[in-house]
């Protein structure tokens, strides 16, 4: 069954980005010339994807706005690029009652998703090239759930969902478990889950059965780990950019290097690096 169907979460607080989100969702804070959450929608459109669910919640109405046909006289070639998108994907939203986690977020999905396998992407998450058209790949060649991971230093894994898995292929895991932010001594590999995903309608019978966790919040990780003992899940290693815009220093870090490699604004960002090098 083809992947027609994407939906990306975005309820969360944005904490670790105040005051920059005391007043504007962490999903519209800009990087280079787009905010994060139109990178993350064009990268389900360059993936193939036509249907869209955005989960929203309080405070976050200007992600909506923006999805809006733009009614400007005069366009730059960003806006057209979005309004072309907005022509040929359909984009559907539902807003979270509660913060309650990523799982109960997830959870809103489910009549979007009409028993059939979606993508799933993090709304504060960019990556290059596109993840989620690599992760459907590997789906078309398992047909069944699919988490795209990268390595991080040993000192990070506490910051992630780990996963413990064997490599049965070329940057292709088998998944044997999952493990919610694990303190360094009982994290089983330094394979962190980055925020993109290929998950079958199963996972939402999953998130039901998951007991809540610190805070009251519905994990998605202990979700997937139920869902890992009725179904096999493979873990796909993502080699490109992945950028996670929920803190500011990879913000930064982003509208750098992005920045860097613009051919608008490219040139002045070098010229003024090579001004402030010591």
């Amino acid at each position: 069954m083809r992947v027609k169907k994407a939906v990306i979460p975005a309820a969360g607080y944005g904490t670790r980005m105040l005051p920059i989100t005391k007043a504007q969702p962490k999903e519209m804070v800009p990087v280079v010339h787009k905010p994060v959450i139109q990178y993350v929608v064009e990268e389900a459109y360059y993936s193939g994807i036509g249907d869209i669910l955005i989960i929203t919640g309080k405070g976050k109405r200007a992600i909506e706005d923006h999805f809006d046909r733009s009614d400007l006289p005069k366009k730059d070639k960003y806006t057209e690029e979005l309004d072309k998108i907005l022509d040929e994907v359909n984009i559907f939203f539902v807003r979270q009652r509660e913060q309650k986690g990523l799982g109960d977020a997830v959870k809103y999905a489910e009549a979007f998703v009409d028993d059939e396998p979606f993508a799933l992407l993090l709304g504060d998450t960019i990556t290059f090239p596109p993840c989620t058209k690599e992760l459907i790949q590997v789906y078309k060649k398992y047909k069944t759930s699919v988490v795209a991971v990268e390595e991080v230093p040993l000192e990070k894994v506490s910051l992630y969902g780990i996963v413990k898995c064997r490599e049965v292929e070329d940057s292709v895991y088998l998944i044997e478990d999952l493990v919610e932010k694990p303190s360094i001594d009982e994290a089983p590999s330094t394979l962190a889950i980055l925020g993109r995903y290929i998950l079958t309608p199963e996972i939402f019978e999953c998130i039901r059965e998951t007991k809540p966790g610190k805070g009251g919040e519905i994990q998605l990780t202990d979700a997937m780990r139920i869902l890992n003992t009725k179904e096999r899940m493979y873990a796909y290693l993502f080699k490109g950019k992945r950028y996670d815009i929920g803190n500011k220093l990879d913000w930064l870090k982003a509208n750098i290097e992005m920045a860097l490699d613009d051919a608008e604004v490219g040139e002045g960002i070098r010229e003024l690096i090579r001004s402030i090098e010591v």
